[in-house]
């Protein structure tokens, strides 16, 4: 026990049980997410950095409350709202999660895709092989194994904070816009409500909370453990966010600074980048998304696959033999045959489904917060392991504000 007292004995401890909240974290920075932290900042230039700060406090709040469930409990999401609510109101949010995620698995095959096409290689080729890398690596693949791959492909990110300095932003200006009030004018304006809500919903997808829970409790985190944990969740939540702000202050120091306010997805802003940029961070760019959309294309449907089997009662989890959870391993299968499979569609407009699935996100994720409020607040599950007074006030603000944000853009859209 004194070894785990010093220093050296709880760095080697963080180290075994680090993972699921910074791979949670980092997974959020997919195609979709780093076309609409581009977007953002083609668009919008350094004014909608502020919200980084917001999204980042909401952002450790949530995933903190989603692993300290599942260390309390021993049961996933979706397993304890059945217990709690019913098998009808769980299997209505379960449908809802499975068609918002196949719009980010589209999403993610997408970014696969477009990043690929960048070095000419067509993606008739390269999202099938995806495709069957992805499905091999997890289906033959034990947790222990897939999450060494996973916090490996979390790293790359750093690709998007190198790219973000070769940029040369006005640091002055983004500095400022980060802590600056919003802009009345601007809340009233679609196209930026529209925006606000697909960073929110890119940055706190409702998916993350069900897979984070999940592998808590598969990798057999207890609450004696869980204070050291809960750093892995914080450092994943604070990472993620600066690499988030470095891509969008690139592309606001570059695309909008020349006036090309329109990409069409994450490659082209990469494209962009060349000649405005260097070669160095139009490569790191192309590079970052390929393995964003690869190592997201695995989680997405590993975690609804979770979310699912837990919700209606099926055996899941990643140690567990295909014939041991047929459920789980048919459901991930699907998915990523079903995702990959409408890319190859002629004219399929994965623009609008990539930008669109950010945005529907943030419109769900009120309502699974509302489940993990009502469950971290209750004393018999929870234990002393509650929800302090502060993590319910900005959790509630949170909702209260995604539901405000949701309802303006649709009466500004008329």
């Amino acid at each position: 026990m004194t070894f785990f007292k010093t220093w050296r004995g709880r760095i080697v401890f963080f180290l075994a049980i680090v993972g699921p909240g910074f791979i949670t974290a980092n997974v959020d920075n997919d195609a979709g997410g780093i076309f609409t932290y581009s977007l953002a900042g083609a668009q919008f230039g350094y004014s909608l950095l502020w919200t980084m700060i917001p999204i980042t406090i909401a952002l450790v709040v949530v995933q903190e409350m989603a692993a300290r469930m599942g260390a309390a409990t021993g049961k996933g999401l979706s397993d304890l709202i059945r217990e709690e609510f019913g098998f009808r109101v769980t299997f209505w949010l379960m449908l809802a999660l499975v068609v918002t995620n196949f719009g980010n698995v589209v999403a993610e095959f997408a970014g696969v895709a477009s990043s690929m096409e960048l070095f000419g290689l067509s993606k008739y080729i390269v999202v099938p092989l995806a495709a069957g890398v992805v499905w091999l690596m997890v289906v033959r693949g034990t947790y222990n194994s897939v999450e060494k791959l996973f916090l490996l492909a979390s790293g790359f990110y750093v690709c998007y904070i190198i790219a973000g300095l070769l940029a040369h932003p006005d640091w002055k200006a983004a500095a400022i816009a980060t802590v600056s009030r919003p802009s009345t004018i601007g809340i009233r304006n679609y196209g930026y409500l529209f925006m606000v809500i697909g960073l929110v919903g890119t940055t706190i997808a409702p998916w993350m909370q069900f897979y984070l829970q999940a592998s808590i409790v598969e990798k057999g985190i207890t609450p004696k453990q869980y204070r050291m944990s809960r750093w892995d969740v914080i450092l994943g939540c604070l990472f993620t966010d600066v690499v988030a702000w470095f891509i969008i202050v690139a592309c606001a120091a570059t695309l909008f600074v020349t006036g090309r306010t329109e990409i069409k997805d994450a490659a082209d802003a990469a494209q962009a980048l060349r000649p405005l940029a260097g070669e160095y961070a139009y490569l790191l760019f192309a590079a970052g998304l390929f393995n964003a959309s690869l190592f997201a294309a695995s989680i997405l449907p590993i975690s609804t696959s979770y979310a699912v089997c837990e919700g209606l009662g099926f055996e899941s989890g990643l140690d567990k033999q295909f014939h041991e959870a047929p459920v789980f391993y048919w459901l991930y299968t699907v998915l990523i045959v079903a995702g990959a499979g409408v890319l190859l569609i002629p004219r399929f407009p994965q623009v609008h489904v990539i930008v669109l699935s950010q945005v529907v996100n943030g419109a769900v994720l009120p309502f699974v917060l509302i489940f993990m409020l009502l469950l971290t607040n209750d004393k018999e599950l929870m234990g002393d392991q509650v929800n302090t007074r502060t993590f319910n006030v900005i959790a509630w603000v949170t909702v209260v504000v995604m539901i405000v944000l949701t309802i303006a853009m649709v009466l500004t859209q008329r």
